[in-house]
């Protein structure tokens, strides 16, 4: 096992510089010179109010600086990472606030053994001072089924419990009217975690190990053990089975929590889940909590306190039994790290719009047949079963510029065409029918392919009709299509793109006439014949779409070119 690389400048430094990053970035915080301390910038405007100092050790960031602002802590103190602060700083950032012309400190604290014995002798250092000053643990962890004699640990509730003392503070309240309603509201918080990798304290191993594919259930923000691993399930069944212990009214740890009760939910990424995961996992929360009967009154999802690189969940449920714990949650602040929160019940509200209308897609309107219907079908089966058969050799070309799946991608398309011309007439009107192929292509291709053909194909839609598919028309059209490629695609011919297989064949093409077919053959064999001999200009450009690439494209181009000239010939 090795060390993990960290974008950092030194392990020795990396706390500090990282609270200068957070103080130089956000214009209402200040640094305490040597202590490690942030401050509120607006000092003068504390005076004769409450005020909130938390922290801990660093690597749970944005916890808990991000969180000094209006309305919420006034400082807080960085320790080492996963390391409490010392007493000294923490004293500092008390007498700051004191000086300041607090009429109190109250210190929010995370019950682990090193912050309650660090902030507790900062508390009796400052009281032998003379300064007003109360600790308040946080205690919010419901892994445990039996509680140890150290308690439960202090986890992302914390944060909630910043919000609600900073806006007490906000609005004038004491001390202790403070500390008495969040002892009341503490009762009611609960938070669980879950972990599918460790993470590493800069300069060292992992916290832990943890086989790939595993999760642990309930372990601590700092990487100590949890209660069980297992496989990891589903974000449904992970979800399910994180609430479930976290009520399970066997435990001693447990939340109560029945049918009816009305919650904040505030789902934490514990550092490497992407947002995508989170955007899962919190919407399995929503339904699991509501199929439960529980009300979710706010929810706040991402990365509130963290675990340095942790991929892995928390998640904290806050009851909310009184109408001024809403308010107090809803009340403006300008800490950074704060989400800008809708006040609106997350519950019951209809978050689902009716679409506009967009009429019927190309693809499923039934038109007439024509004359060419016949000649279009066999060139359109030519090309699909063409392709089909290049599926392999596609997948293996774009194995060197690509994801290696453009292939299947084609395959795709050709089966929905396939499906498609033998369950509906081909419309006798060629415009109609590349109208139709550009739908399929948009809905069943989909990525850069799929919005490339469709575009070639809509472009070209306009200039054949069943009264003008005369040669020099579909030269138009081809013409059209390609011009909208180059348009919306950013490429030019020479840029290694299907531009290059295409342009010279456009080219030759637009000599074309309304005259007929039979009498220009010498012209589409030699635009047939500049697809299959063309050679890539030099390249000018880095090229922005990359599943352009010419040398994947051409056999496609290659194939449609062939088989139409086939498909004419008869």
């Amino acid at each position: 096992m090795e060390t993990r690389k960290k974008l950092i400048n030194d392990v020795s430094s990396c706390v500090d510089e990282a609270l200068e990053g957070l103080v130089r970035s956000s214009g209402g915080l200040s640094l305490l010179k040597d202590h490690r301390v942030v401050l509120r910038s607006d000092l003068d405007r504390l005076k004769g109010k409450v005020c909130l100092l938390s922290g801990g050790g660093s690597g749970h960031e944005p916890a808990h600086a991000g969180f000094v602002g209006h309305g919420m802590l006034s400082a807080a103190v960085a320790g080492a990472v996963f390391a409490s602060p010392p007493p000294a700083n923490i004293l500092a950032a008390i007498l700051a606030l004191h000086e300041a012309g607090a009429s109190g400190v109250l210190l929010i604290v995370k019950n682990y053994t090193g912050d309650r014995l660090n902030f507790g002798l900062a508390v009796e250092k400052a009281r032998q001072k003379g300064v007003t000053v109360e600790m308040v643990l946080v205690a919010d962890d419901c892994a445990m089924d039996s509680i140890s004699k150290a308690g439960r640990r202090g986890l992302c509730g914390t944060i909630l419990i910043h919000k609600l003392g900073g806006a007490m503070a906000e609005e004038g309240c004491s001390l202790d009217q403070i500390v008495s309603r969040l002892t009341v509201v503490l009762k009611g918080v609960g938070t669980l975690g879950v972990s599918l990798s460790p993470c590493s304290v800069p300069g060292s191993l992992p916290t832990f190990d943890l086989k790939p594919g595993d999760m642990e259930l309930g372990l601590g923000i700092h990487g100590e053990p949890g209660i069980q691993r297992s496989e990891i399930g589903s974000a449904d069944q992970v979800v399910k089975t994180m609430i479930d212990h976290m009520t399970n009214p066997d435990s001693q740890s447990r939340l109560e929590l029945e049918s009816g009760d009305t919650v904040v939910l505030c789902v934490n990424n514990l550092g490497a889940l992407s947002g995508l995961e989170m955007g899962v996992v919190t919407g399995a929360v929503l339904a699991y909590l509501e199929s439960r009967g529980v009300v979710v009154a706010r929810a706040m999802s991402g990365s509130f306190m963290t675990s340095l690189e942790m991929g892995g969940v928390s998640v904290t449920l806050m009851k909310v039994d009184q109408d001024d714990l809403l308010r107090l949650f809803d009340a403006s602040t300008s800490a950074p790290a704060w989400p800008n929160l809708s006040a609106v019940c997350v519950s019951g509200r209809d978050f689902v719009v009716e679409a506009p209308t967009m009429g019927p897609r190309s693809q499923d309107i039934t038109y007439p047949t024509g004359p060419l219907s016949g000649v279009m079908e066999n060139v359109l089966e030519s090309i699909c079963l063409t392709l089909q058969r290049q599926r392999t050799n596609l997948n293996i070309l774009d194995q060197e510029c690509g994801d290696g799946d453009c292939g299947n991608t084609h395959y795709d398309f050709t089966q929905a065409i396939l499906l498609w011309i033998r369950n509906k007439p081909i419309p006798g009107c060629p415009g109609k029918l590349l109208a139709g192929l550009a739908g399929l292509a948009e809905e069943k291709m989909g990525g850069t392919s799929g919005a490339l053909y469709s575009l070639f194909l809509n472009a070209a839609a306009g200039h054949v009709t069943e009264g003008q598919s005369h040669p020099a028309a579909w030269a138009a059209a081809v013409h059209a299509g390609t011009e909208a490629i180059r348009r919306y695609a950013g490429a030019e011919p020479g840029d290694r793109t299907m531009l290059d297989a295409l342009c010279p064949a456009v080219k030759e093409l637009m000599k074309m006439t309304p005259e007929p077919l039979s009498e220009q053959m010498h012209v589409l064999c030699a635009a047939v014949q500049d697809v299959l001999t063309g050679q890539f200009s030099s390249v000018r450009r880095p090229v922005p779409v990359l599943h352009m690439s010419g040398r994947v494209h051409q056999p496609f181009v290659h194939a449609v070119w062939t088989q139409l000239l086939h498909g004419l010939h008869q």
